[in-house]
């Protein structure tokens, strides 16, 4: 009699292969990248797969790429930036997910990034539009100018980062997956050290309430499963209510959001009378402006913002040196 052969049940340990999206959800967590590049990323590769007619990346590959990303930037005009993160999630999934790295791409038409000025304003200006904002506000704000930090460096600060005997903070996993220290101005430190005190308390009715854990990196997390109920790794910025990690379940206190910031600080420029557009990074521009304009050395501004090449920085110079300051009218010979 012959070997009877019998198909696995549902409830085996032989199951299905995870989906392609999936098996890039598990590829980027495993890397720890961020909830936000993981959005971006699934966006662009689902976009790559309509754009194909749904055929499986598998079994296409560099000529349907190229011709995707030149779409992007021929016919649909996006922006570099837009472009790039269209590339990198792409080229994400063939080398990290499907184990087919592509080689550079030739033929692509890259968009090319424009060459803007940063806005930059005026002391006379910062200091109205920080008049125009309170509380937490304007602490956040003040150390965006103050310190030169990004919006989401700010957002992301934990306690054990502000040191206020040495006057620094410690930006950790900043762009690039660098750490980097700056200044922390003298103005913040009382007004800091009152806010943190609030904070504190908010922490503790939290722990009395069943929660009071924040959000740590995966490694820290598994070594260490209570140190998210610690002082020290909670938000100098906490957000007002609880929320849902979209990826986990868990339901705790995240730092404040982007967007709190950014209205407010729209809503300020628009109080003072600023005409000249106004964001949360023309803060850190107008950081770094007003340091060389007060005779610091570049490679000290460069170290301060966390930029990679010097080049990079030297945009501030030419900010200075740019327009009426740099160079005599004509028109002044007549004067």
């Amino acid at each position: 009699m012959g070997q009877k052969t019998t198909q696995p049940l549902a409830g085996d340990s032989v199951t299905a292969k995870p989906k392609l999206l999936d098996q890039v959800r598990h590829a980027i967590r495993s890397r720890h990248y961020s909830y936000r590049t993981e959005q971006a990323y699934i966006h662009w590769i689902k976009r790559y797969i309509y754009f194909t007619g749904k055929r499986h990346p598998g079994t296409i590959g560099k000529a349907e790429v190229t011709d995707f990303l030149n779409y992007l930037a021929s016919e649909r005009g996006v922006a570099a930036a837009t472009q790039n993160q269209a590339l990198s999630s792409i080229l994400f999934l063939y080398k990290a997910v499907l184990s087919q790295p592509l080689d550079w791409l030739d033929g692509l038409v890259r968009a090319k990034r424009p060459a803007r000025v940063p806005s930059v304003l005026t002391t006379g200006e910062i200091e109205r539009l920080l008049a125009g904002l309170e509380g937490s506000k304007w602490l956040m704000a003040s150390l965006l100018y103050g310190a030169g930090l990004r919006l989401r460096e700010c957002l992301k600060l934990r306690i054990k980062d502000v040191d206020f005997e040495y006057r620094q903070i410690i930006i950790r996993d900043g762009k690039g997956a660098k750490d980097r220290v700056t200044m922390l101005p003298q103005a913040v430190i009382e007004p800091l050290k009152q806010h943190l005190v609030r904070v504190k308390s908010l922490h503790e009715r939290d722990l009395a309430a069943g929660f009071g854990d924040v959000e740590l990196p995966d490694a820290l997390m598994r070594k260490f499963p209570r140190a998210g109920y610690d002082w020290a790794w909670k938000f100098v910025f906490p957000a007002h209510r609880y929320s849902t990690d979209p990826r986990t379940g868990v339901i705790r206190r995240h730092h404040v959001y982007e967007d709190v910031l950014i209205r407010a600080v729209k809503q300020a420029a628009c109080s003072a009378g600023i005409a000249k557009h106004v964001s949360c990074h023309t803060l850190r521009h107008s950081f770094a402006t007003h340091l060389l304009e007060n005779g610091y050395d570049i490679r000290t501004v460069q170290e301060l913002l966390g930029h990679q090449s010097v080049e990079t920085t030297m945009i501030y110079t030419h900010v200075m040196n740019k327009g009426g300051r740099g160079v005599a009218s004509p028109l002044d010979r007549f004067a």
